[in-house]
């Protein structure tokens, strides 16, 4: 009987990886892996999560199946990370489709290496000189000022532009021509626009970058990617891995373009668990459901939020998407469909991670994320 660090150690042999490496294939801190390494007597030894080892079986046995598909992943690998998340061959951003598992852990390395900026602990001017149009037809606030913030941090400007009754679109113009003029403008675009696939028709009238910052009920790639990282750097903390977590999403399941895109990116891991909490109007598109269940995870929908939040290891709350509404009811969506502190402590384990997109309704009496969680670390 091996020990894990035997196994371990085995394992990065056999893959020729060092420990950063190996650390960064299966999608945790290196100082986790560093304490799974550790002897069994030390003070700091961790146990590895069993899904951990059947995860690098999986890993090593998918290594040892064929050659030529590893050295072409590895070809895969050498690209620059842009070349191989580009939208039809160039460099947009506009669905979590764009993405393999590879590409994913390697954008948030990058996002590991600029975290000192983004806390202004480095400068960086990287962009200077360039300039970012902010394209916003729907109402936005962290959204548009995260962008715009990054943007400056990285020593390029900004033009915004929001609203669409001041627009030249509210006076006829196509999509077409509005990317095309604005191109001649700016560097790089952030387009928000109610309409699903909008913003698909700004990138493919320009050579610029386009990023997707929401298309309707569509996808808000950005917002799906950063929660990932947020959840993976939270799951490292714990010495937890994203394979095999149970994941509850609930609301307004339908219309919630952050959990379409985190679903499918989350799909890209192994053994998970969904349970959908949902009214039954709301419930998540089918299109989604067939691709998730094709990855080979659980799905779970139910309407009852103690029996959806038991067990969870993250629960994800998102606010009803009433702008978005065409004549639909909301039955069974009733002010007792909250996400409270009472009901987190009774059903949910002590390190669950809570998460919500925002903005989300803290009025009294409104059913979304309960402001009594306020202070819940």
């Amino acid at each position: 009987m091996h020990s894990q660090q035997d196994f371990l150690r085995d394992a990065m042999h056999r893959l020729n990886l060092t420990r950063d490496r190996f650390a960064d294939r299966l999608g945790i801190r290196r100082r986790a892996l560093d304490t799974w390494l550790l002897p069994s007597d030390s003070s700091e030894s961790r146990a590895m999560p069993d899904m951990v080892e059947k995860f690098v079986l999986e890993i090593l046995r998918h290594a040892a199946q064929d050659g030529q598909g590893a050295l072409a992943a590895d070809s895969r690998a050498a690209q620059p990370l842009a070349e191989r998340i580009a939208f039809e061959g160039k460099p947009q951003l506009l669905s979590v489709s764009q993405f393999d598992r590879d590409s994913l852990e390697a954008l948030f390395q990058v996002a590991d290496i600029m975290q000192p900026i983004a806390r202004r602990q480095k400068v960086s001017r990287v962009l200077e000189g360039a300039v970012l149009g902010s394209l916003f037809f729907e109402a936005s606030t962290r959204t548009r000022v995260s962008f715009g913030a990054a943007f400056c941090r990285l020593g390029g400007t900004v033009c915004d532009t929001t609203g669409f009754t001041f627009s030249s679109m509210a006076k006829g113009e196509s999509i077409y021509d509005t990317s095309r003029v604005m191109s001649g403008y700016v560097d790089a675009l952030v387009v928000r626009h109610p309409e699903q696939g909008s913003v698909t028709e700004f990138a493919r009238a320009t050579n610029i970058p386009v990023i997707n910052a929401g298309d309707g009920p569509g996808e808000h790639p950005s917002q799906a990617i950063l929660d990932l990282y947020t959840l993976q750097r939270e799951f490292s903390r714990l010495g937890k891995l994203i394979d095999g977590t149970h994941v509850a999403l609930v609301g307004d399941l339908k219309y919630g373009r952050t959990v379409h895109s985190l679903i499918r990116l989350l799909s890209l891991y192994q053994g998970l668990k969904f349970t959908l909490v949902a009214p039954s109007s709301l419930e998540m598109p089918s299109y989604l459901l067939e691709l998730v269940a094709r990855q080979g995870h659980v799905i779970e929908q139910t309407q009852s939020l103690e029996t959806g939040l038991h067990g969870a290891d993250v629960v994800y709350a998102t606010r009803i998407q009433r702008e978005r509404f065409n004549g639909e009811s909301i039955e069974g969506y009733a002010p007792d469909f909250q996400v409270c502190k009472s009901l987190v402590d009774a059903v949910c384990k002590a390190d669950t991670i809570l998460m919500h997109p925002l903005p989300r309704d803290g009025r009294p009496g409104a059913n979304d994320l309960s402001t009594d969680l306020n202070y819940d670390p």
